[in-house]
């Protein structure tokens, strides 16, 4: 009888401690949860209180993202500043492969992109399209955010998918500051992508004329006096 009630007692017991590991697993998760939907909503207060509760700062959703790459995203420097602190990875990839970098770049989130850079994001990463923070921050004219990662050791002249450069990138999209910088910085305006094209025949192309107009006079400008 005795062990019959000992027996009980251990089964007793051990669905207790079962339920409560279940328990915290729920908490976890609804933890982590809560953080997620702070992040989306924008919620720098919600994000906050959700890691001092023990949320993982690097809960992902459905498409992959972290909370910093969807501050990053946005533009949130706050949040993102908090997610950082809280060791958040600056360099972890969606599905699609676009790191905090990578958007902090698009969108021309300079303060979100030093802090990234302050703490040794992936300068090269490149997404599931082949592009990297450069080719976006390039396309995009974001000539604050090309000069920072100029800084912080990008190569000026590397070679992309199908050897597109950042000027060439910048050409096709007409982002004539952009040009300018890298000109000025020493791109090589001679370089040609893989279908013979230089940085200003693909203006040309993409009827950019004001990057054209620079290109042509930076060409003149080096070409040797007659």
């Amino acid at each position: 009888m005795n062990r019959d009630l000992q027996r009980i007692s251990v089964a007793c017991l051990s669905a207790l401690g079962l339920l409560a590991g279940l328990a915290l697993a729920e908490d976890d998760i609804s933890v982590n949860a809560r953080l997620l939907a702070s992040a989306r909503a924008g919620d720098e207060a919600g994000v906050r209180g959700a890691l001092e509760q023990g949320a993982a700062v690097d809960s992902r959703n459905r498409i992959g993202d972290t909370p910093l790459l969807s501050a990053s995203k946005r533009g949130l420097t706050g949040m993102a500043r908090a997610l950082v602190e809280h060791g958040a990875n600056v360099s972890q990839q969606n599905l699609q492969g676009v790191t905090p970098l990578m958007a902090a770049a698009f969108g021309g989130y300079q303060e979100i992109t030093a802090m990234l850079l302050a703490r040794h994001a992936e300068l090269n990463a490149t997404d599931r399209v082949s592009k990297t923070a450069m080719i976006y921050a390039a396309g995009e004219g974001r000539t604050a955010v090309v000069k920072q990662l100029l800084d912080a050791g990008v190569d000026i002249n590397a070679r992309y998918a199908h050897g597109l450069t950042a000027l060439m990138w910048a050409a096709g999209y007409d982002k004539s500051e952009v040009v300018q910088l890298l000109l000025a910085r020493g791109a090589d305006a001679s370089m040609r992508d893989d279908r013979g094209l230089s940085a200003r025949e693909i203006a040309e192309h993409a009827g950019a004329k004001n990057v054209v107009a620079t290109l042509a006079g930076s060409q003149a400008a080096a070409a040797p006096a007659k």
